[in-house]
């Protein structure tokens, strides 16, 4: 009977060990969940920055667009000038008709008469096709100019057409993301763990980590660049323009636009960017601390500078 029961016991912990070790039973923890949320958004994030760049390129086709069709009304109006000339040259001869000029010549009895009219009829064809040339010339002055403005346009409407769909496939993962986080239960800590920033360096970079700090709380939403939601880059150029210094919204642009530093020369206001692809940027305020826009679903808040893979700090100014 004894043996019975410590066989029985043993067979009853198996099951149970068994029981736990079963993964499609087990509710995700926090931790899971979180992991989930970190994998997919370092994944939607890069499309983010994307986005930025190309809206900030069709700014600026657009602006070459509005410059190129600048240059060409000048040129069509000369155009029109040329062709209305050519257009009354034409309708002149039309209505004289080459049969009517020559009864005109053969009419008269002058000789002299004659010839003054051959040459006339002769300078009449000449001028016109003088001023056939012209506008010939400047149609292709024309076409030149315009051919590149085309090809910008429909360049143009791809990239539109394009980001468009961007965004609805980045509003329909952040949708996602943000029902990922209902299920939440664990809470996010405080959005200010620590003083913010934590010493005053003085000029722009002062400004910009006073007002970096001051959008603490505020909540991410993918392209903003405030006042009253930011992305990463958005947050970042926001607090640096209250300085004065104008960054573009597009991590990839920020850091071409900063001056590297090392890790031992950081300062308040510096930025340091994450993932090998700078998907990601926040602003230094001292003491091991950055403000940062963290991702959908959260809000502006600091961590550790080094909660995450560090690729670089850059210097604005």
């Amino acid at each position: 009977m004894r043996v019975f029961v410590v066989v029985f016991g043993l067979l009853l912990a198996l099951a149970v060990a068994e029981a736990v070790a079963l993964p499609a039973d087990a509710e995700p923890t926090p931790g899971d969940v979180e992991q989930q949320i970190d994998v997919a958004w370092n994944a939607l994030e890069p499309l983010i920055e994307e986005h930025n760049r190309v809206a900030g390129e069709l700014v600026a086709n657009r602006a070459k667009v509005a410059a190129l069709s600048q240059q060409i009304r000048p040129l069509q109006e000369e155009i029109d000038q040329a062709r209305a000339k050519v257009a009354a040259l034409s309708a002149h001869e039309y209505k004289a008709g080459r049969a009517g000029a020559l009864n005109a010549l053969l009419e008269t009895g002058s000789p002299t008469s004659f010839a003054d009219r051959l040459t006339r009829l002769e300078a009449m064809a000449h001028k016109q096709k003088a001023a056939l040339a012209g506008v010939l010339v400047l149609k292709q002055r024309y076409d030149a100019v315009k051919q590149p403005l085309d090809q910008l346009v429909t360049r143009l409407a791809a990239q539109e057409t394009d980001l468009a769909k961007r965004k609805a496939q980045i509003d329909a993962d952040i949708k996602r993301l943000n029902e990922m986080r209902l299920g939440r239960t664990t809470g996010l800590g405080a959005l200010r763990p620590a003083p913010c920033p934590a010493t005053y360096p003085g000029g722009a970079a002062a400004v910009a980590a006073r007002t970096a700090c001051a959008q603490i709380g505020k909540p991410y939403r993918f392209g903003s660049g405030g006042p009253g939601s930011f992305d990463c880059s958005g947050l970042t150029a926001y607090a640096w323009k209250a300085a004065g210094v104008n960054l573009r919204h597009y991590t990839n642009w920020q850091w071409q636009d900063t001056t590297p530093v090392s890790h031992d020369d950081l300062r308040v206001g510096d930025l340091v960017f994450y993932y090998r692809d700078l998907h990601h940027v926040g602003i230094y305020v001292g003491n091991g601390w950055i403000v940062h826009a963290p991702n959908s679903g959260d809000v502006v808040r600091m961590k550790r500078v080094d909660d995450g893979p560090v690729v670089g700090y850059r210097r604005p100014g």
